[in-house]
């Protein structure tokens, strides 16, 4: 049962996507409905089913999980009525069922207690990067104000360019072309680098702690 759920979220995820494709083959469509339909009747027998066994089905019924089970077919079978212009909206909440893959995985439960774990460490370093972003976007305007106006008008401005940069995506849309803004720019690329690599780096530690702890258990 996990297996097909499972399967079946990511199928749907797809489909979903699929649907917002302009110029679908006539064949399409029809296929997406059936694959929706699919969906819609697999995730409400499961939740019934759970309803059933539950000790509380009140309880369960009401807890996050449970909410995440209602959701992952209710707004189809809104949306499959004859009149559903006004539920349009509601489409995209059928991506609500993606939760459910965390349902029941221990890898996701040791995720979120590793966050826990150096949830004070995650802090400190979430303020440390916003330093460093307000400190990036001051450079920048310091070095690029007076060449490039438009692009660098003000220090919250210069914020875009700041977060493209120090995430290492380089949008490409707002550029130095002084020699100092690129010298500067390269700084902070290499510091960017590392605002991500030491987060990611305090939550691998601590998964592999719990990791190494479970099998001690064991």
């Amino acid at each position: 049962m996990p297996v097909l759920v499972t399967t079946l979220i990511i199928t749907t995820a797809v489909s979903i996507a699929l649907e917002t494709v302009p110029d679908l083959p006539d064949w399409a469509p029809p296929i997406l409905v059936v694959v929706e339909i699919g969906a819609v009747v697999i995730f409400a027998l499961e939740y019934v089913l759970r309803l059933i066994v539950a000790r509380r089905p009140l309880r369960y019924a009401l807890s996050p999980m449970g909410i995440v089970d209602l959701l992952s077919f209710l707004p189809s079978i809104i949306l499959l009525l004859p009149d559903y212009a006004a539920f349009r909206t509601l489409r995209l909440i059928r991506l609500v069922r993606l939760l459910k893959l965390a349902q029941g995985e221990d890898a996701a439960g040791r995720l979120g207690r590793a966050v826990a774990a150096v949830k004070d460490e995650l802090i400190v370093v979430l303020f440390a990067g916003m330093i460093v972003l307000y400190l990036s976007a001051v450079g920048i305007y310091l070095f690029e104000h007076r060449e490039q106006p438009e692009a660098f008008s003000s220090i919250p401005a210069s914020m875009w360019w700041a977060i493209a940069t120090l995430t290492t995506v380089g949008y490409g849309d707002v550029v130095p072309i002084t020699t100092g803004g690129r010298i500067f720019t390269g700084i902070v690329m290499l510091i960017g680098i590392g605002v991500v690599a030491v987060p990611t780096g305090l939550i691998a530690t601590a998964l592999m702690a719990l990791k190494k702890h479970g099998h001690n258990k064991h």
